[in-house]
């Protein structure tokens, strides 16, 4: 029997999604250079890195920004989420279609369009994306002092991002839009990718039960990959209890923005959130599946404008 063709074409991502295509690790090193001593062959004869390797992945985002969004300094404290960025692109796209439903079809483009996203992170990922792309301002927030100093020392060190970013510190963990959202103004949507686990420990046995499935051995330590703060990876309640209260709270600031918007990874947590949704009165609600490889997610928005 023939051995599988390989798909070219990551076929789950966003059409305009720039991810889509497999790594062109020669354009990529071409791109930046830094790249180069974490390329190698792999069993399967493609040149590839590894991808357990935190400081293979964070060169590899490095070099995917500066080549797919002109992203000419960027970095991480270490131990910081390094973000999937062929996902967090996603989620931009989708949430632009979702934008152009109320826009005569046509995706929405210029600084004019704000979002707000809630736990920007070190990376400022979905800042970079969403101004590259459709040239979008931002305002990020977080409740991490050196995620703000990251994020605005990326916004800084890049004319591309000066003057379409803002990072502002969210004083009260327990607040998700107060003390955020100024007087009179005003967002046409919202972004969160929220914290996953219930608890530290929930976050690392489910990193040595990924890391078991992909290495098909034991794993005593868990290493993060893709690293992570406390803040970054769980939350009490989980990603269940996040959007439970960032759906409850948006209610308070329903006139400050159209478009609330969360990923929810697990799919037995959409009950309870629609549920939530329908008890605050929220007049529309839609659900986005996005995928990436074996995951499976979903955006869920709202809006209380009619």
């Amino acid at each position: 029997m023939p051995p599988e063709k390989k798909e070219n074409q990551k076929t789950k991502l966003h059409p305009r999604n720039k991810h889509r295509e497999r790594y062109d690790f020669k354009q990529l090193i071409e791109s930046c250079s830094e790249l180069t001593p974490f390329v190698k062959v792999n069993k399967y004869g493609d040149k590839s890195i590894n991808f357990f390797d935190p400081a293979a992945v964070k060169m590899l985002n490095k070099t995917l920004l500066k080549h797919f969004y002109k992203i000419e300094n960027w970095d991480i404290p270490q131990g910081y989420l390094c973000p999937p960025i062929p996902g967090r692109a996603d989620y931009i796209h989708h949430i632009a279609d979702l934008l152009a439903i109320k826009n005569n079809g046509k995706v929405p483009i210029g600084n004019q369009i704000k979002c707000l996203d809630i736990g920007v992170g070190a990376s400022c990922i979905y800042p970079i994306i969403g101004t590259q792309e459709y040239g979008w301002s931002f305002v990020g927030t977080e409740i991490d002092p050196n995620s703000i100093e990251s994020a605005n020392k990326i916004i800084e060190s890049n004319t591309l991002l000066k003057g379409k970013v803002e990072i502002r510190l969210q004083p009260n963990p327990k607040d998700i839009f107060k003390g955020i959202i100024q007087k009179n103004e005003y967002f046409d949507l919202s972004i969160c990718n929220p914290p996953f686990h219930a608890s530290l420990e929930d976050a690392q046995s489910g990193t040595l039960r990924k890391l078991r499935n992909l290495k098909h051995k034991k794993i005593e330590k868990p290493t993060l990959n893709f690293g992570g703060q406390n803040n970054e990876l769980w939350y009490d309640g989980g990603e269940k209890g996040f959007a439970q209260n960032m759906i409850r709270q948006s209610k308070e600031c329903a006139k400050s923005c159209y478009w609330f918007s969360t990923i929810i990874s697990k799919q037995s947590n959409l009950n309870s959130i629609y549920k939530m949704l329908k008890k605050v009165d929220a007049t529309e609600v839609k659900t986005i599946p996005m995928g990436q490889g074996n995951k499976i997610s979903r955006i869920v928005s709202w809006t209380f404008h009619v």
